[in-house]
């Protein structure tokens, strides 16, 4: 399969995603339907329509709903069907399908899709970050008393950025870093984001020049259902040393 053609696989399941909410009619907490605690319909159908679509091209699937799917595949898709999915239950324009191709080096395309709107990034290792056909720039932003900075969770106190935004999608909020749209990202929660959550939004930023740690020091290349990280990103070293600083000093552990 070429770099391509497994795009195209992606695509076709946030594709099915699409077309699985269009027909739910009930968005809310999937209650006794769920397979597991806190999912809401949304997650249920989303994840059946993406599973089915990459597992029939050919690839395996570690999603977050319903955990991994032929984990000896040459490629492993790590997907979120529905990331931000209490945005999506509201009807805030915020949420997303995120995908992340995993082959034996580690992240290879990615596609993440704000299903409020359409708008879609997609990168492939080696080949840059893009949305709608304009290829993505990470801001430049070196300072923190300059940077408008997405979270997750809440801060113990001002950071010392310029402004902030909690948007509560981590894959998009990490797409808008590649673009630029937001500087950089602190997730203030503790070991509380999957590799669904994060993959597919740093392979964009990671290939729109920006770049990405886990604020604990951890590999952020994850294969494990049960595993978590603490993601923090930024569009430049120097604005992400100042990130982490300041999320330890406020946050530690």
């Amino acid at each position: 399969m070429t770099n391509e053609e497994l795009l195209e696989v992606l695509r076709a399941a946030a594709g099915a995603v699409r077309g699985a909410l269009d027909a739910l009619e009930e968005w809310g907490p999937a209650g006794v339907d769920a397979t597991h605690a806190g999912q809401y319909y949304s997650d249920v159908v989303a994840d059946a329509a993406a599973v089915a679509v990459l597992e029939g091209a050919g690839l395996g699937v570690l999603s977050e709903e319903s955990g991994l799917h032929h984990g000896d595949r040459a490629v492993v898709a790590v997907l979120d069907p529905v990331d931000g999915s209490t945005n999506a239950s509201r009807r805030l324009p915020w949420y997303a399908t995120s995908l992340c191709a995993l082959d034996a080096e580690g992240p290879l395309a990615a596609v993440v899709v704000n299903q409020a709107t359409g708008e879609t990034f997609e990168a492939v290792r080696g080949e840059g970050a893009f949305s709608a056909g304009r290829r993505l720039a990470a801001s430049g932003c070196t300072t923190l008393a300059n940077a408008v900075v997405g979270m997750a969770g809440w801060p113990p106190r001002h950071g010392g950025w310029r402004q902030m935004r909690a948007l509560g999608a981590a894959a998009l909020d990490l797409c808008a870093v590649g673009a630029g749209c937001l500087d950089g990202y602190v997730d203030f929660t503790f070991d509380a984001h999957g590799p669904w959550d994060y993959l597919g939004g740093m392979l964009v930023c990671q290939e729109a020049g920006a770049t990405m740690v886990d604020a604990g020091g951890r590999d952020l290349l994850c294969r494990d259902h049960g595993d978590r990280r603490v993601p923090v990103a930024a569009a430049t070293p120097e604005l992400l040393d100042a990130l982490v600083a300041m999320r330890t000093e406020q946050a530690p552990g």
